[in-house]
């Protein structure tokens, strides 16, 4: 996850600070909110308008809800306090990278709040969704094709794990992922890659027996 400070998707707060990421606009349906095959895309270069359309497809036929869960959100708590982050995310990747799960600190923490939405400009969640397969980072800085992101100026992200949601025919319909602004020793990246991708099992258990709450 990124965030995108000196823009609109961040609003100026005082105490604790935070980024309010854009929602989009979202059509009700009986079972929460979608959008129609064939609406307007704007999609970055690793998300082809064929792949979008397969999700939303893939999401309508299951009955799924691309709006906020509270099974998601449930899910999404119990990762980042098994692994011990500070953040835990259920991202569905639609025009924009989609939290229908989410777990982050009290409003008085003095830690970034985030909202449910975020461009694919940002964050590690893209190439999580690109290559298919959980990417574990417990210090960001440690290489530096991941260290240069906006998060880790804008809410002094330290560490990283995601795992891709990967439905049985083989759409990728968004990751999981935790994410903190402490680093993780080495040596505790097998225990809470394995609590991702544990996670992620969970979640595709949940979608694939929808609806969800």
């Amino acid at each position: 996850m990124a965030f995108q400070p000196n823009d609109p998707h961040l609003a100026s707060h005082t105490t604790p600070p935070t980024v309010a990421l854009p929602q989009r606009d979202l059509r009700q349906t009986a079972r929460g909110q979608s959008v129609p095959v064939g609406a307007a895309l704007t999609e970055p270069q690793d998300q082809s308008a064929a792949e979008l359309a397969r999700r939303y497809e893939l999401l309508q036929r299951l009955g799924v809800s691309t709006a906020a869960s509270e099974d998601f959100d449930e899910l999404a708590r119990d990762m980042a306090e098994k692994a011990g982050f500070l953040y835990g995310f259920v991202n569905f990747f639609l025009e924009e990278q989609t939290f229908v799960g989410l777990h982050q600190p009290p409003a008085d923490s003095g830690h970034i709040i985030v909202g449910r939405t975020m461009s694919h400009d940002h964050g590690w969640c893209p190439e999580v969704v690109a290559r298919k397969k959980a990417l574990p980072l417990h210090d960001v800085h440690a290489s530096p094709r991941f260290s240069g992101n906006h998060v880790v100026d804008a809410v002094g992200i330290r560490s990283y794990f995601g795992a891709p949601l990967i439905h049985d025919s083989g759409t990728v319909l968004g990751t999981v992922c935790v994410i903190d602004t402490s680093r993780r020793p080495l040596e505790e990246a097998r225990r809470i890659r394995d609590i991702v991708i544990s996670t992620g099992v969970q979640a595709m258990d949940l979608i694939t027996r929808a609806p969800v709450r």
